[in-house]
């Protein structure tokens, strides 16, 4: 028996990654929308009911050691500014839908998380140093690892009550 592995192009890992977090979505009984025309910075909108509509910008992560890595940024080229790299604002997308191929898993990172950065990183266990200021936790943005998506999207609230969190 033959196993094919092939290497993904950008485009085919961003439409994977679009597929896998509406997938996820609509698991967790979330209503997905699509744009019908192609050209808005979001990707997918997530119907909350009461907390909104969430624009969401899919994203494929990369798994580096114990480290989810994404790049948050866009890099395109206008004919009237040349090429620009630029990130999403919070008038643009409400979060980022991200999902890491070598772990078959998603997350949603609120778009005030991620706030002009280029590049985030999800840590999957703890620096070895201890550090915390400034670590983002996979495990905190993990799909189904909240209670409430809804409440956590609008960054207003965090659930607890459970340990570990995934158990929610």
């Amino acid at each position: 028996m033959f196993v094919f592995v092939l290497e993904l192009t950008r485009q085919q890992k961003g439409a994977l990654a679009e597929a896998m977090v509406t997938a996820e979505a609509v698991a967790q009984g979330i209503p997905v929308l699509r744009p019908v025309v192609e050209g808005a910075r979001y990707d997918l909108a997530f119907d909350l009911g009461a907390h909104g509509i969430h624009r969401v910008q899919c994203k494929w992560g990369r798994l580096e050691n114990d480290v989810i890595v994404v790049r948050t940024s866009t890099c395109r080229v206008t004919p009237t500014r040349g090429y620009l790299r630029t990130t999403y604002g919070a008038d643009e997308v409400d979060g980022f839908g991200i999902y890491c191929g070598a772990l078959n898993s998603c997350f949603y990172v609120p778009n005030s998380v991620v706030a002009g950065r280029s590049y985030i990183h999800l840590r999957l266990h703890p620096a070895k140093n201890n550090q915390q200021h400034g670590v983002t936790m996979a495990a905190e943005y993990q799909f189904g690892a909240i209670a409430q998506l809804g409440e956590r999207l609008t960054g207003s609230q965090k659930v607890a009550g459970s340990s570990p969190a995934s158990s929610t």
